[in-house]
């Protein structure tokens, strides 16, 4: 690629591709499409710098043109100097003005929307879910109604709920990007902020700060629902009983294994605040494996076999016995079977 119209065609190709692939994603994972006050609010600011810089830009090109277009060398004054302007007070003052006034006006929102989405003087009115950020997944601990749950944050739409965030291991940032902000989880001290869901959906969250290995497959759901069918599914999380036994003799076989091979010393079924694994209370309801996989049967036999292969770095590798076929098979009946709610992310309208 020689000369000026090869490099001319390798930018045009490189932008025209650049903008192609700034409009893929999926609808609930996107801050542009705002579906909750947190989104709304960053997505406000967006409009608002978006301004600011096309302002700017217009202005400094502006500029520049009559620049190039007044003061080019003209045939018959190749000697002529145009007249200096350096040291004018008045040009001077006017860009140093200009760009405080701007920052100005970014700033202002900018801190006044942070201090919002991070006010926590309303937590006791509104829900209060304890949310630990691991290697590399996500709890969630509802502080009043004595619920645990992983992976699948269930919130009812149109209220607050406040999250108490800390972490187990490294920082982490958790970030529903179409209903709230995001904010760093960090080990040594819990960092606060609510979210709010305008409508029923499942939106996607993503750990937004690098933590190891598996940092790109960190992801969560956030399952907004009426409320009554909020107060429904925490009602049924409440009455699941860990010592129940399954009906179906494989799925009796996979509780059983997992007792063998003391899965539940690290995970938990019910409301045990113990566990150090992910909670696996509905696990059934779940549509993803480890954040990332579709939930079926031979994704989770492939998980139980090997998931380091599957999720670099986790922290559940080596920590069990060797499964034979047999047994990841029959854990994973089981497992798929937890489904103690009629309340799913299909209720809201996934």
């Amino acid at each position: 690629m020689k000369g000026w119209m090869g490099k001319f065609k390798f930018v045009f190709l490189l932008s025209f591709l650049a903008i192609i692939l700034a409009g893929c994603g999926k609808e609930n994972l996107t801050a542009l499409v705002p579906k909750g006050y947190g989104a709304e609010s960053s997505m406000n600011l967006i409009v608002l710098s978006t301004v600011i810089m096309t302002f700017v830009f217009i202005v400094v090109l502006s500029v520049y043109l009559i620049a190039i277009v007044r003061f080019r060398k003209k045939k018959g004054q190749e000697n002529y100097i145009p007249k200096q302007v350096e040291g004018s007070k008045k040009l001077e003052t006017i860009w140093t003005v200009i760009p405080i006034i701007l920052v100005l006006i970014l700033a202002v929102p900018t801190v006044a929307a942070t201090f919002d989405l991070a006010d926590e003087s309303g937590k006791s009115d509104h829900i209060n879910v304890d949310v630990t950020g691991n290697q590399y997944w996500w709890h969630f601990s509802y502080a009043d109604e004595e619920v645990q749950t992983s992976q699948d944050l269930y919130i009812p739409t149109g209220e607050k709920v406040y999250l108490n965030m800390k972490s187990s291991d490294v920082i982490h940032s958790l970030w529903v990007p179409s209903i709230s902000g995001k904010m760093d989880v960090n080990p040594e001290n819990e960092n606060t902020m609510y979210i709010e869901a305008n409508e029923e959906g499942v939106y996607w969250g993503k750990c937004a700060e690098l933590c190891g290995p598996s940092h790109s497959l960190m992801d969560f759901k956030v399952i907004a629902v009426s409320p009554e069918e909020y107060e429904q599914w925490v009602a049924d999380m409440q009455s699941v009983d860990p010592e129940e036994e399954p009906q179906d003799a494989v799925a009796q076989d996979g509780k059983a294994a997992m007792e063998a091979n003391n899965c539940l010393s690290c995970h938990a079924i019910g409301s045990s605040p113990n566990a150090v694994g992910p909670n696996l209370t509905n696990f059934g309801d779940r549509t993803k494996i480890v954040g990332y996989l579709e939930t079926n049967k031979q994704n989770l036999v492939d998980w139980l076999l090997d998931p380091e292969s599957i999720k670099p770095g986790n922290l559940m590798t080596g920590k069990y016995p060797e499964l034979s076929e047999e047994e990841a098979d029959s854990i994973a009946e089981y497992l798929l079977q937890l489904k103690p709610s009629e309340i799913t992310p299909e209720s809201a309208g996934n």
